[in-house]
C-alpha cells in the first residue's frame, strides 16, 4: 500500500487526472502482488457504478444545470438582495444568502462558487470592496453547499458509508443556515471596519419589495422542501428524489418561467454529461482502491493506531477531523469522501459518534480544501474568473476559514445541533 500511496501522490502533484492517478496507482499494486488476479480490476470497476443510491448524482447535476438555464438564478439575486442588500457590505451578505438557497438546487459548491463569480464578482470590486475580500466571500460561502440538501457530496458519502441520505440531507438543514450566521458575521464586522458602503448603501426593500422578490423565487425556494416533505413521508426514496427534481426543474423552465427553450437544454444535458462523467469515473476507479484497503485490512490498522494514541472519543474525534482538513488541501473532496469513508467511519462508530453527525463534519471540511491552498479548486475558480491574485484571496480569506473552523468545533462538540432534525423527524 506504501508504493499504492507514493505513486499515487506522484501522478497527483504531475497534475495527471485524478480518477487516472487513482486507477494506474492501483493497477500498480495488482502488477506487484501476485496473489490478485488483474481482473478484479474491471470487476470492482463495473460494480462499484452498479448502486441504486448512486442514480441521485447524475439526476441531481441535471436538475441543478437545468434550474440554472431556466431563469432562476436572477431571481433568487433579486430576493436576497431584498433581504440583506441594506446591510453594510451588502454584496457579500447577498452572495452568502444566495449560496444558502442555492446550495438546495446546484449542490455543488464549484458550481456556485463559479456562477457568483460571473454575476457578483466584479460587480463587488467595482463597488469597492478589495478583491481578496470579494472572493473570499464568494468561495467560502459556496461551502454552504456541502451541507444544504442535496448536497452531491453527502449522498456519495451516504451511498460509501451506508448511511441514510435522507437524514443527512434533514441533518445538513441547521449547519448550513448556523454557516450563513457565522460568514456574515465575518463579512458585516470586516466591512464594517473598511467602511464599505458607509456612503450609497442601498435602501432596505419594503415589505411589499420583498414579497414580490419572494413570489418571483417561490419555485426555486420550494424546490429543498419538496425534497425533504418527500424523502422524510416516503413519497419518493433520495433516488427517486433526483429524477423528480429534473422533472420539475423542466416544468418550471418550460412551463412556468418560460426560459428554457431547446438550446439551453441542449447545453445543460452536455454539462452534465461531463461533470457525471467525471464523477463516475472516479466512484469506478476509486472502486478499485476501495477493495484493496479491505484486502490490506486497512480500517482495522487504522482504528487501532488513532485509539492507540488516545481514549478520548472526543479526542480521536478531533485528530480524525484535522486529518480530513489536511487531507482537504490536497486532494479534492469527491475522491476523499470515496477514498477515506471506508477507513474513518468504522473507528467513528466504535467511539460511539453517529454517522450522520460525522458525515457532516466531514464534508464540510473537506469541501473547504477546495477553497484554501495549495490545490483548491473553488480557490483557483474564483481567483482567475475576478483576476484576482491567489495570494490576496489567501491574505484575506482566514477570516471565513476561522468562522467555518469554529462553527466545526461547535458541531462536534454539541452534536445535537445536527443531529437534532433527523431525530424529530425520522
Amino acid at each position: 500500500m506504501v508504493l499504492l500511496a507514493v505513486i499515487f501522490f506522484i501522478l497527483l502533484f504531475l497534475n495527471m487526472p485524478v480518477a487516472f492517478a487513482i486507477g494506474i496507482a492501483c493497477l500498480s499494486y495488482f502488477l506487484f502482488e501476485p496473489n490478485l488476479p488483474i481482473s478484479i480490476t474491471v470487476q470492482r470497476m463495473v460494480s462499484g457504478t452498479q448502486s441504486f443510491p448512486l442514480l441521485a448524482v447524475p439526476f441531481f447535476i441535471l436538475a441543478g444545470n437545468l434550474m440554472n438555464s431556466a431563469g432562476i438564478t436572477s431571481r433568487l439575486i433579486r430576493f436576497s438582495n431584498a433581504l440583506t442588500g441594506h446591510i453594510q457590505g451588502s454584496l457579500a451578505h447577498v452572495s452568502i444568502v444566495l449560496s444558502t438557497i442555492m446550495g438546495g438546487i446546484s449542490g455543488s459548491a464549484n458550481a456556485d462558487a463559479a456562477m457568483q463569480s460571473r454575476i457578483l464578482g466584479r460587480k463587488m470590486i467595482d463597488r469597492g470592496y478589495s478583491g481578496g475580500y470579494s472572493v473570499g466571500v464568494i468561495a467560502f460561502s459556496s461551502l454552504i453547499t456541502a451541507t444544504i440538501p442535496p448536497s452531491i457530496g453527502l449522498i456519495l458519502y451516504g451511498y460509501v458509508g451506508e448511511v441514510s441520505i435522507g437524514k443527512l440531507f434533514l441533518a445538513g438543514i441547521i449547519p448550513g443556515i448556523l454557516m450563513m450566521v457565522f460568514l456574515m458575521v465575518v463579512a458585516y464586522t470586516i466591512a464594517k471596519k473598511r467602511g464599505y458602503d458607509s456612503i450609497d448603501r442601498p435602501k432596505r426593500a419594503t415589505f411589499k419589495e420583498v414579497m414580490s422578490s419572494l413570489r418571483e423565487s417561490i419555485w426555486a425556494l420550494l424546490f429543498p422542501v419538496i425534497l425533504i416533505v418527500g424523502i422524510r413521508f416516503g413519497i419518493f426514496t433520495a433516488s427517486e428524489a433526483g429524477s423528480f427534481a429534473v422533472v420539475y426543474a423542466l416544468i418550471i423552465g418550460f412551463f412556468i418561467h418560460k426560459e428554457l427553450d431547446w438550446k439551453k437544454f441542449k447545453e445543460a444535458v452536455n454539462r452534465s454529461v461531463v461533470d457525471n462523467a467525471m464523477i463516475l469515473l472516479i466512484i469506478s476507479t476509486s472502486a478499485i482502491l476501495g477493495y484493496l484497503i479491505t484486502y490490506n485490512q486497512l480500517p482495522r490498522t487504522a482504528a487501532e493506531f488513532i485509539i492507540g494514541l488516545t481514549s478520548s472519543p472526543t479526542l480521536i474525534l478531533f485528530l480524525v477531523l484535522l486529518f480530513l482538513l489536511i487531507m482537504g488541501m490536497f486532494i479534492e473532496s469527491t475522491v476523499i469522501v470515496l477514498l477515506l469513508t471506508p477507513i474513518f467511519l468504522p473507528i467513528i462508530t466504535q467511539i460511539g459518534v453517529d454517522p450522520v453527525h460525522f458525515g457532516i463534519l466531514m464534508m464540510t471540511l473537506v469541501t473547504m480544501g477546495g477553497m484554501t491552498p495549495p490545490v483548491g479548486v473553488t480557490m483557483y475558480t474564483v481567483c482567475s474568473l475576478t483576476n484576482v491574485s491567489v495570494e490576496e484571496y489567501v491574505k484575506e480569506s482566514w477570516p471565513f476559514m476561522a468562522g467555518v473552523i469554529l462553527l466545526v468545533a461547535i458541531l462536534a462538540l454539541f452534536p445535537q445541533i445536527v443531529t437534532f432534525l433527523p431525530d424529530l423527524l425520522m
